[in-house]
C-alpha cells in the first residue's frame, strides 16, 4: 500500500498548489508570467534532485516533454473554460480525468481493477462529484464544457504520460526537469506575447490612435484566454512581471513536490487508483475555504467530503 501513501502525499502538494492558486487568482497579476514561475520553479528543483541524486539521463526523460505539453495544454484550457464558462461546470469537468486513465491504462496496458478496487475508485469518484456539483449548476447553463472536457482529457494525457514514464524507467528527476522546462517555455512564450500586445496598444493610444487600439482591443477580447484579457486591464494597481514570476516560483515548490509524489506513487501502483486519490487535492482546498476564509459546508459538500474518505478507506483495505 505504499502507493496509497504516496498518492495521498501529492493530494497533499497539488492541495496546497491549489490554495495557493486560489489566493493568487485573487490577486491582479498575469496567469501566464504566475505559471511560467511555478514550472520554471519546477525545473530548477528537479534539475538539483537529479545533479545531487546522480540519476542517469536517458531518451525515455523525453517522455517529459510531452508531460509538459499536456499540463501547459490542461491549465490553458481550464482557464479559458474559467473565462468564457460556468466555473462549477469546468470544475467537475477537471475533477475527473482518473475516469478517462482508467478507460485508458486498461485499453493500453490491460491494467485491470478487481471488484473492490473499483468500487473504492467509484466511491471517491462520487465524492469528488458531490463536493463539485454542490455549486450552482444547471443543465440549461453549460457555457465552457467543451474546453472542460479538453482539460479534463489533457490532464488525463499527464497522468498516463507521468505512469507510462515509470513503464519505461526512466529517471524521475531528469523526466521532470523535461516536464517542467518545456511547460515554463510554453507559459514563458504566451506571457511574451500578451506583454508584446500590451504594449503595441499603449503605443497606439499615446499616439492618439485610441479609437483604433479601442477597436483592436475588442476584436482580440472576443477570442482571447483569461490571461490575454488579463493583459489588457489597466495597469493601475498591477503586479509587476518579475513579481508575479517570483510568486509564481514560490507556488512552483508544491507543484514539483506535487510531482515527484505522484510519479513514485505511480511506480508502485494502478494508474486509474493514483489519479483518482491524488484528485482528492480538491479536498484540501475545501478545509482551507472552510476554516480560513471561513466559508460554510453546504451539505452536499458535507457529504462528499465523507464520501471520499469513506472512499480511501476502501483502498486502504482492499486496493492491494
Amino acid at each position: 500500500m505504499a502507493w496509497l501513501v504516496f498518492a495521498i502525499l501529492a493530494a497533499c502538494g497539488f492541495g496546497l498548489r491549489g490554495i495557493l492558486y486560489h489566493w493568487t487568482s485573487q490577486q491582479p497579476l498575469s496567469r501566464n508570467a504566475l505559471l511560467c514561475g511555478t514550472f520554471f520553479s519546477g525545473a530548477v528543483i528537479s534539475l538539483i534532485c537529479a545533479i545531487l541524486t546522480g540519476q542517469q539521463w536517458s531518451v525515455s526523460a523525453l517522455i517529459g516533454l510531452q508531460m509538459g505539453l499536456f499540463s501547459f495544454g490542461a491549465n490553458a484550457s481550464m482557464f479559458k473554460g474559467f473565462a468564457v464558462g460556468k466555473a462549477s461546470l469546468v470544475a467537475i469537468l477537471t475533477a475527473l480525468p482518473s475516469v478517462v486513465v482508467v478507460i485508458v491504462a486498461y485499453a493500453l496496458w490491460g491494467e485491470k481493477l478487481n471488484a473492490m478496487q473499483l468500487a473504492a475508485f467509484a466511491v471517491i469518484i462520487a465524492g469528488i462529484l458531490l463536493v463539485r456539483y454542490s455549486n450552482d449548476l444547471s443543465w440549461g447553463n453549460l457555457q465552457g464544457a467543451q474546453w472542460g472536457l479538453l482539460a479534463m482529457i489533457l490532464f488525463a494525457g499527464n497522468d498516463l504520460s507521468g505512469k507510462w514514464s515509470t513503464m519505461m524507467e526512466a529517471a524521475m528527476f531528469p523526466t521532470l526537469v523535461c516536464m517542467f522546462a518545456m511547460g515554463s517555455a510554453c507559459f514563458g512564450l504566451w506571457w511574451l506575447k500578451d506583454a508584446r500586445f500590451a504594449r503595441s496598444v499603449a503605443t497606439a493610444v499615446s499616439q492618439g490612435n485610441a479609437l483604433g487600439a479601442r477597436v483592436k482591443v475588442v476584436s482580440i477580447a472576443s477570442v482571447s484566454s483569461l490571461a490575454e484579457r488579463d493583459e489588457m486591464a489597466t495597469a493601475k494597481g498591477r503586479w509587476s512581471g518579475k513579481r508575479t514570476f517570483a510568486v509564481g516560483m514560490a507556488v512552483g515548490i508544491t507543484n514539483a513536490v506535487g510531482m515527484m509524489f505522484i510519479i513514485t506513487a505511480f511506480d508502485l501502483g494502478k494508474a486509474g487508483l493514483v489519479s483518482a486519490v491524488a484528485a482528492l487535492n480538491v479536498l484540501i482546498v475545501l478545509l482551507y475555504t472552510r476554516f480560513i476564509v471561513k466559508e460554510r459546508f453546504s451539505r452536499l459538500e458535507t457529504i462528499g467530503i465523507a464520501t471520499a474518505f469513506a472512499g480511501i478507506l476502501l483502498m486502504r483495505l482492499f486496493g492491494g
